[in-house]
């Protein structure tokens, strides 16, 4: 009978099975670290990729497309204010909240273009997003302004418009689509460009 250790996998023998197993367990080691760090380069490229990118550049899905209806509770007065009431004119709607410092960096750009195009069709809606009425009343009773405000309860209509944070801008022209969008505090200039476009689209049609 014979006392030889019985012979490993392929009949090598248990050294030579070592010698041959070190090889695959590194292998095997460079493909898990592979799996792993291959992921993690491509999301940090991904978020590299986004850095120093202005989000005024960023396009919207909804550019071109009807602006979803709504129908929200005022805030500024009783009743409601509705997409529907709105028709032919141009709106500008504004997502803000009173715990926003860019909502307060444009508050005057935004009371300057309700001041200049009250009188010619456009409407100026303030719509509060994840913030309390009493917040919007103290806001408001700080630093002015008489544009309807009105509260979105649940943030269906945030969530319709795909709102990310505040402040969030758009302009529907009098056909119902929305005609232009920016992301952070709005700027004077960009609203009398976007509004005069809007208003432009109307009378061409």
């Amino acid at each position: 009978m014979s006392t030889d250790a019985p012979p490993t996998e392929e009949g090598l023998e248990p050294e030579e099975a070592e010698d041959g197993a070190e090889p695959r367990r590194r292998r095997s080691r460079t493909r898990t670290i592979a799996i792993v760090l291959v992921p993690l380069v491509l999301f940090a490229l991904l978020l590299a990729s986004g850095l120093g990118k202005d989000p005024r550049a960023l396009p919207s899905e909804l550019i071109g497309k009807p602006a979803p209806e709504f129908s929200l509770p005022r805030l500024d007065t009783d009743g409601t204010i509705a997409s529907k009431d709105l028709a032919g004119q141009v709106v500008v709607l504004n997502f803000w909240a009173s715990w926003c410092l860019p909502c307060r960096q444009e508050h005057d750009d935004l009371d300057l273009a309700w001041g200049r195009y009250r009188e010619r069709g456009v409407v100026v809606l303030g719509v509060l997003f994840e913030d309390t009425p009493d917040g919007a009343a103290s806001f408001r009773q700080e630093l002015g302004g008489d544009w309807p405000i009105a509260d979105d309860p649940g943030s269906k209509t945030a969530i319709a418009y795909g709102v990310f944070g505040v402040p969030e801008t758009f302009v529907i022209a009098p056909d119902g689509t929305i005609s232009a969008k920016t992301t952070g505090a709005v700027t004077y200039e960009w609203l009398t460009d976007q509004i005069e476009a809007a208003l432009r689209k109307g009378n061409v049609e």
